[in-house]
């Protein structure tokens, strides 16, 4: 059954405070599409990845990912994230009609093991219509009221982060975004919505999501450390 991937990456990131839109902001001496793009191809259950890149950016965004082969491709991206997704999955399915998963990756989590991906791909696979690669939550939380005062603790044993790839049946990944009202910015949450289970698999510290010159100054740290981008196993 073949796999196709979508990577949502025409954002401007403004959090990042780069003249760049964010995919294309360097890290380790290449762009964080390039690294993300690369690694979701590592992880070799990938047909095709479809890049929906800013629609003034398309150009570049091709010339850079042409290096990376033919199942890469690059179609324009929408006013928020949703509609990026939708554009993609369309021009995925053009590509591989018989497509049966799905994955949705953001291109801010570059360094995304291999690994990870896999686990995505396999747990689909397996027959769970929709899976999330998580971490447990370290940090206690606390809901706050609209004036900023704690109302609450929860029990952050039952608390995970997510990660991506997300991964989906086709079918139900369509009817997701087909039942959308307005943007979202997790495509797992538009699964919940129609009341489908959403399985889990262990994600990776390296899958940390780069949204700020912080994130960036630490990813650029860890890799000089570790002197690689990505674990390709």
């Amino acid at each position: 059954m073949s796999v196709v991937a979508l990577v949502p990456a025409a954002g401007r990131g403004e959090r990042l405070g780069a003249a760049a839109p964010k995919a294309l902001v360097p890290v380790h001496g290449e762009p964080l599409l390039v690294h993300a793009v690369r690694g979701l191809l590592a992880a070799g259950s990938v047909r095709h990845v479809v890049v929906a890149a800013p629609p003034d950016h398309l150009d570049a965004v091709a010339a850079l990912l042409t290096p990376l082969g033919a199942a890469v491709h690059v179609v324009a991206g929408g006013p928020d994230r949703t509609e990026s997704v939708r554009r993609a999955l369309e021009a995925a399915l053009s590509f591989a009609p018989d497509a049966h998963v799905a994955l949705v990756h953001d291109a801010a989590r570059a360094f995304t093991p291999a690994s990870v991906v896999r686990s995505v791909v396999d747990a689909v696979l397996a027959g769970a219509p929709a899976v999330i690669p998580v971490l447990p939550v370290t940090d206690t939380i606390k809901r706050v009221d609209a004036a900023g005062h704690v109302v609450g603790t929860p029990d952050r044993s039952r608390l995970r982060a997510v990660q991506t790839p997300q991964g989906f049946t086709v079918d139900l990944l369509r009817r997701a975004h087909a039942a959308a009202e307005g943007a979202a910015t997790d495509d797992a949450g538009l699964v919940e919505r129609l009341g489908q289970t959403v399985a889990t698999v262990p994600g990776h510290p390296l899958a940390m999501k780069i949204t700020t010159p912080f994130d960036l100054a630490v990813a650029e740290a860890v890799l000089a450390a570790a002197g690689t981008g990505q674990e390709e196993t």
